[in-house]
């Protein structure tokens, strides 16, 4: 199992047949059968705590767990760290030393010193190969970035830390290829939804954090909305003091419910992509019935202006289907670091403006980035003097047992009247477990 569905499908492509962690999960509890079960769970560092320990809950006496992973990589996007907490608590680890991805000597030098958290030495290093650029100018840098990739587009991956740069680079590129004759220059523009990633799952459970004409995709149906596996609706009115949200059916009707009780929900917002013959894309949710992963990559051998879309992934194979029945596609020249984990290119350009925030320029985006390239990695930067520095940051998620031991406190004191009060309807910050994200009474008791 993998927590993405990108890694599932990478383990599918090596021959190992593969789920989600989140598929598994879904199955619900399974009686024991005192059979003996192995589960190996790949990219463990991007699961969370509440999913780790659900698995760890259904295990049945007899099974066995190996968690596959990096420490240093990507962290969940929900809460908690549970690889690296077991690993400090004593779990049997192997490590495995050797770098096998990098095949330039001088590169793979760097990726040693990222792996050990050396992060100073390993600037420094690709500024000596000739491996770091400067462009001060945000719109100069962004359009040299798009011309190297066109000079030598082939297994070519450019990693950017924030979607809005993502966006323009990989608009950038697709002219500059479409200048070249590399790309069709008939383009069509079509709608396609890109997910709200700045929504965590506790943020989904109110109201306030909707926005009308937010798309909503139910991944498992739900009773409470009347909605099947897969439908879409429509955010048409919230109401954030009775923390209800009102969405709107395929078929026209409107369903008023409070959001945190479906499960599997995921929020899209509207917008518009403009694509062509010879495109680099990235499918942006997963499909069965396309037998597409999340983050997975191709390029348009067909299009028309209706829509109809025949996709030939890295992985081999035609995909065929109408953009307006699967619209989660956008460019894929350029990807986020998250998303970037797990792929492997010849050659990656690596966009960093030290001016962003640690949650999107820090160690593990650095370690991630750089390592995606076999052959060649270059660092495009508005300022070399800071770069070292900023990408040294850490970002390693808090956990309540941490917050404890940093702040020791009586337990009373911190969970007592003053500190967790429960009201229907209202907005509570459970920040006595070492969380300020708004929670309910359930949830942050249970966490």
């Amino acid at each position: 199992m993998a927590p993405t569905s990108r890694a599932a499908h990478k383990l599918a492509e090596a021959g190992i047949q593969a789920n989600t962690l989140q598929h598994h999960l879904a199955r619900g509890s399974q009686a024991d059968s005192g059979d003996k079960h192995l589960y190996v769970l790949d990219e463990s560092s991007l699961a969370s705590t509440r999913q780790i320990h659900e698995f760890l809950q259904r295990l049945g006496v007899e099974d066995r767990v190996l968690l596959a992973g990096d420490v240093r990589q990507h962290e969940a996007i929900e809460a908690g760290r549970p690889y690296s907490q077991l690993q400090q608590a004593g779990m049997r680890t192997a490590h495995l030393d050797e770098i096998v991805r990098q095949k330039d000597p001088s590169l793979k030098e760097v990726v040693e010193h990222l792996a050990s958290g050396e992060v100073h030495r390993a600037i420094e290093n690709l500024d000596r190969q000739g491996r770091v650029q400067q462009v001060a100018n945000r719109e100069e840098r962004l359009q040299a970035i798009a011309q190297e990739y066109a000079r030598h587009s082939e297994s070519t991956l450019v990693v950017s830390p924030d979607n809005r740069s993502r966006h323009e680079l990989n608009l950038l590129i697709h002219r500059e290829l479409q200048e070249r004759g590399e790309v069709r220059s008939e383009s069509h523009t079509f709608r396609v939804l890109e997910a709200r990633q700045e929504l965590t799952g506790a943020d989904r459970a109110w109201a306030e954090q909707y926005t009308p004409g937010d798309v909503l995709r139910y991944s498992r149906g739900s009773k409470v909305v009347g909605v099947s596996t897969g439908e879409y609706t429509t955010v048409v009115r919230t109401d954030a003091k009775q923390n209800l949200l009102t969405v709107e059916r395929e078929a026209g009707q409107q369903v008023t419910y409070v959001p945190g009780r479906p499960q599997g929900v995921s929020v899209y917002r509207e917008a518009a992509r403009e694509f062509a013959e010879g495109d680099r894309v990235q499918f942006t949710a997963p499909s069965k019935d396309l037998h597409v992963a999340n983050h997975e990559l191709g390029t348009i051998v067909r299009l028309d202006e209706r829509g109809d879309i025949a996709v030939h992934t890295d992985s081999g194979r035609l995909v065929e289907f109408q953009l307006k029945d699967h619209p989660h596609l956008d460019h894929g020249y350029a990807v986020t670091s998250h998303s970037s984990q797990g792929q492997t290119a010849d050659r990656v350009l690596i966009h960093v403006d030290t001016e962003e925030s640690v949650h999107l320029v820090n160690s593990r985006m650095a370690y991630v980035a750089v390592s995606r390239g076999r052959y060649d990695a270059q660092i495009y930067t508005n300022d070399k003097s800071e770069l070292a520095q900023h990408l040294s940051r850490d970002v390693s998620h808090h956990t309540a047992i941490s917050a404890m031991q940093e702040h020791p406190v009586d337990l009373d004191e911190r969970i007592g009247e003053s500190s967790m009060i429960y009201e229907a309807g209202k907005n509570h910050s459970a920040t006595a477990l070492g969380q300020s994200t708004a929670v309910g009474y359930e949830q942050a008791v249970g966490e």
